[in-house]
């Protein structure tokens, strides 16, 4: 599926990152959820905006992984707009996750998603963004928990802000590991 860009260059199916592009952000989901339990190391990350169809995804890959990444796509009936290879366009990735440290709390965001958690406790703070109809439900259930012990918003939610949410707690677990 070469749709959007036509063939690609040599060099970039040698090496480099090439990306899975969806308009459907489930289907982005689902296919790194597949992706991964067949030993892939992806992960989610936002198309460049030269891609974007609204509130879509993109799962990163290795290039040179193409050939194994489009058999387990088709096998798991995937409907992804197309893949492409980021040296061969010369296209930047955008991170999903950022933070911003506060000095006593650090704020992790994804996407729309923001979580701030106190460093010294690992207590919740907020967490804001989105527009989903889950995110009322997932602030009651997580702000005030430790984050140690706080559900996984994956667990709680359905959506994308559900989701977006998920990616910045697993950054932040990592950054308060490392602050203990």
């Amino acid at each position: 599926m070469w749709g959007l860009l036509g063939a690609m260059s040599k060099k970039g199916i040698e090496k480099g990152v090439g990306l899975v592009l969806y308009y459907d952000v489930r289907e982005g989901f689902k296919a790194e959820a597949a992706l991964k339990k067949a030993g892939y190391e992806v992960k989610a990350v936002l198309p460049p905006p030269e891609f974007r169809k609204g509130c879509d995804i993109a799962v990163q890959f290795n290039i040179v992984e193409r050939v194994g990444i489009e058999r387990i796509l088709r096998e798991s009936g995937s409907k992804y707009l197309d893949i492409v290879s980021t040296d061969a366009v010369g296209i930047t990735i955008l991170d999903l996750v950022k933070k911003v440290d506060f000095g006593d709390s650090v704020m992790v965001r994804a996407g729309h998603m923001k979580l701030t958690f106190d460093k010294q406790t690992g207590i919740i703070r907020n967490i804001s963004g989105g527009g989903c109809s889950d995110v009322p439900n997932l602030y009651i259930q997580l702000v005030g928990e430790k984050i140690t012990e706080a559900a996984r918003p994956q667990n709680i939610g359905y959506t994308l802000c559900a989701y977006m949410l998920d990616k910045a707690y697993e950054e932040a677990l990592k950054i308060y590991g490392e602050i203990r």
